[in-house]
């Protein structure tokens, strides 16, 4: 019987950037007009492609961004994490822990994602388990990407925990037949919303372990699965 597979998400699940890039996003987006609140802007980006939100930005001014709109927010993320910053808390403890086969697949840049993990001590975690959406074609919500991953692991979709923060992320998920964990600390606020979507939603990286124990006996039970 094929062991299961856990699929991290990588901003947000395992390093904490999202608020940092949110942080560029809206200085750089009030500069071009708009303002946001930094709840608003960590929302308009969560998860998201950064083509999607940029079209979308572009759509709220009635006008084409800079040309460099985009290098500069890259840039002005990677100088702020260079500096700020960290992993999400417990996530060390988690993967330091868990027995399953696990990997890492994400919406950014393959080298975003081995940039953040180098900086908060997690890439020796996940050397040669990292899928990103750019290489495969396929952002979220669209399950590709997690699709891509399990069959590259070796592993049925059935056999498959997601581990997400945002919307996107876990409708991916669930469209591609996963058993999707939510992550979703009180101040964020998503945890109906996730649950909604058909998630386990979790407030602590502390519950996952138990969360993922709790569905890996739950594999071994059923004789049905792949």
């Amino acid at each position: 019987m094929t062991k299961g597979l856990v699929i991290f998400d990588c901003d947000g699940v395992l390093v904490d950037s999202e608020p940092l890039s949110a942080r560029i996003m809206r200085g750089m987006a009030a500069e071009e007009g708009i303002d946001f609140s930094p709840e608003q802007a960590l929302e308009f980006i969560r998860g998201r492609k950064v083509a999607a939100w940029v079209d979308q930005l572009e759509t709220m001014l009635g006008r084409p961004l800079p040309a460099d709109f985009v290098p500069a927010f890259r840039k002005g993320c990677s100088e702020l994490f260079s500096t700020d910053l960290l992993p999400v808390p417990r996530v060390q403890e988690v993967l330091e822990g868990l027995a399953l086969p696990f990997c890492t697949a994400s919406s950014a840049p393959r080298e975003k994602i081995l940039h953040t993990l180098g900086l908060t001590g997690l890439l020796p975690h996940f050397e040669g388990r990292v899928y990103s959406a750019y290489e495969v074609g396929s952002w979220k919500p669209d399950p590709g990407l997690f699709l891509h991953a399990a069959a590259d692991r070796g592993v049925p979709a059935g056999r498959c925990a997601v581990v997400e923060d945002s919307l996107v992320g876990v409708q991916a998920g669930i469209a591609a037949g996963m058993s999707v964990f939510a992550y979703a600390p009180p101040h964020s606020g998503t945890s109906a919303l996730l649950a909604a979507e058909g998630a386990t939603a979790f407030g602590c990286m502390a519950e996952l372990p138990g969360l993922l124990d709790e569905w890996s006996a739950g594999l071994l039970n059923d004789r049905t699965a792949p």
